[in-house]
């Protein structure tokens, strides 16, 4: 890897999240990213590392909110706070999009960014890194028309999952110095029923709509005024220095819209760069037995807890004993507030326990 990142590359970490599929260790202060589920760091501070290399660390940014500033600090006492930038309002992916392009564009009107999601979990960082390198190349201008193109990353799809959206794959476009695939995105598809799902998968032209975006400030910038002017004023209206009074008057009225109903479903051009690395978005308790292992009887467990004639459970203590008896397919999570114990199939229902729950456990 080059010792010193090119210095139009920046990368803005969406670091938002409410904290309600991983509840109760999770919570509106200290959501997924801000927990070390899988290793000692977490996976905010796996996000900001798997930069090293490919973007300066004066050039990172966190997309975050107020409530959960004080925990992004804790994580990442390595940036700068003013790095750490807080919306003023719960709104969506297009105005944060808006927002990085904006903060970058006001410090370097040439910039490349790299537009990423916090709580991803990726364990091999190499290659994740140089894919990386290849896509900020690719809006940088590496290639002929590359970059008037927006960029997203296709996953590979391990199964025919319901849960992601889809991205149509057309023809291959460029290969990156790193062997790289670009090719182009012939459409985007929303998150489809199974039988549509498995046809995707099938057919090997179709990969998951990961999230991960870059493009050069001036590429999105001319998209925004055709499809999205309210965004196209803001990202141009976007201050220099100290952005916290802009964003307070400014950031509110935005559109609450998706960057990808917005932006990228009609942009004029649109490519990605297939990934060649490992990705989940680990999005429930459901997620633990793939990166935590599982004992004899299949129960995965963390932290202090007792299983006997118990099957195919997720344990997670945080300090008092979980005792398992006779039971499986069962999620049990303890903390010091507050208990969940619910069905493997229902964990992606926990959300819904929100409006039911004192707000002192929220």
């Amino acid at each position: 890897m080059p010792s010193t990142p090119d210095p139009r590359f920046h990368a803005c970490i969406l670091a938002g999240g409410s904290g309600e599929r991983f509840w109760p260790l999770s919570r509106t202060r200290k959501p997924k990213h801000l927990l070390s589920l899988f290793s000692e760091q977490t996976l905010l501070e796996e996000t900001v590392g798997r930069l090293e290399g490919v973007v300066a660390r004066e050039n990172v940014f966190i997309l975050t909110n107020e409530s959960q500033r004080e925990g992004v600090l804790a994580a990442l006492p390595f940036l700068d706070p003013g790095q750490i930038i807080c919306e003023p309002a719960k709104r969506d992916t297009a105005p944060a999009a808006a927002l990085a392009t904006g903060l970058v564009g006001a410090r370097r009107p040439d910039a490349v960014v790299a537009l990423l999601s916090a709580d991803s979990l990726i364990k091999d960082r190499a290659r994740f890194g140089a894919q990386l390198r290849s896509a900020l190349e690719w809006a940088g201008g590496r290639w002929p028309g590359s970059a008037e193109t927006l960029l997203t990353f296709a996953i590979p799809p391990t199964q025919p999952s319901t849960a992601f959206g889809y991205l149509e794959l057309g023809e291959d476009l460029a290969r990156g110095d790193d062997g790289s695939r670009f090719r182009r995105v012939k459409r985007f598809v929303e998150k489809p029923d199974l039988p549509n799902a498995e046809r995707y998968v099938a057919s090997g032209q179709f990969g998951w709509n990961a999230g991960l975006f870059v493009w050069s400030v001036s590429t999105f910038l001319a998209e925004a005024e055709r499809l999205a002017p309210e965004l196209a004023a803001f990202v141009r209206g976007f201050p220099t220095g100290d952005p916290t009074a802009y964003l307070g008057a400014k950031f509110a009225a935005l559109p609450k819209i998706s960057v990808d109903y917005a932006i990228m479903e009609r942009a004029s051009s649109v490519a990605t760069i297939v990934a060649e690395f490992d990705w989940d978005d680990v999005g429930s308790w459901g997620a633990l037995p793939a990166h935590l292992g599982a004992d004899a009887d299949r129960n995965t467990i963390r932290g202090a807890v007792a299983a006997v004639d118990s099957s195919g459970n997720i344990a997670v203590s945080s300090g008092r004993v979980i005792a398992l008896c006779g039971v499986k397919d069962l999620v049990v999570v303890e903390t010091p507030d507050a208990i969940l114990v619910c069905h493997r199939d229902a964990v992606q229902s926990v959300k819904k326990l929100q409006p039911l729950l004192p707000k002192q456990v929220l």
